[in-house]
């Protein structure tokens, strides 16, 4: 059941929509721009760069507060698998995110969201997925290259600092910890599945990119 109540929480945290209310208080609604997503990145390209901080800060800030709510709620009586309720939080709020019931279920692709629950995750996760994250968007000048990269490498991460007692638990609740991120990677490629097209085509828009490019 607590489970049940941190995704719970999570998602109410997700549904907080940063991009579209920047948007609104703009005068548009940010879905009907650029890619159609509310998220950061669709942020910046329609609205600047302070849209695109300021979105992707809220986002990542809902994130750690709905994994910091979980912790004061259950940190006594569950400490010993508030890793795992934690990643339960997260995936509630990019549940919310990525669905949110207010707007018929017309969000974004949970990026910004990741990276605060990376946050969350601890100092190694967060500079790991970091550092990624920019080297693979400053190369490739790809925005969802590095968005694809980094949530397959937090699984990859979160195996090895798990298997190496980083988070504690059992095995079972380790097993459960690794399932749940292999499933948020999986949905964020599917997410993603339009720029994966755009990319073998070679019609994904680029970062950096000059106008006579």
């Amino acid at each position: 059941m607590e489970r049940v109540i941190c995704l719970g929480i999570g998602y109410l945290f997700g549904i907080f929509q940063t991009a579209y209310i920047y948007g609104k208080l703009n005068g548009i609604d940010i879905r009907e721009y650029g890619s159609g997503n509310a998220g950061t990145t669709n942020a910046l390209r329609v609205l600047g760069k302070k849209a695109g901080l300021t979105v992707f800060l809220g986002d990542v800030a809902k994130t750690v507060l709905a994994v910091l709510a979980v912790r004061f709620l259950f940190g006594r009586r569950y400490g010993e698998i508030l890793p795992l309720l934690g990643l339960y939080a997260g995936t509630g709020v990019i549940l919310g995110h990525n669905f949110p019931i207010q707007l018929g279920f017309k969000g974004g692709k949970g990026i910004a969201c990741t990276a605060g629950l990376a946050v969350t995750l601890g100092p190694i996760v967060t500079i790991v997925e970091a550092g990624t994250f920019l080297l693979s968007v400053i190369l490739s000048r790809y925005v969802s290259v590095g968005s694809i990269l980094v949530v397959i490498e937090m699984v990859v991460l979160l195996v090895v600092l798990g298997e190496n007692g980083y988070y504690g638990m059992s095995q079972g609740q380790r097993m459960e910890f690794y399932l749940i991120s292999v499933v948020l990677a999986c949905m964020a490629i599917y997410r993603h599945r339009g720029n994966i097209r755009r990319l073998i085509s070679g019609t994904e828009s680029k970062v950096f990119q000059k106008k006579s490019e």
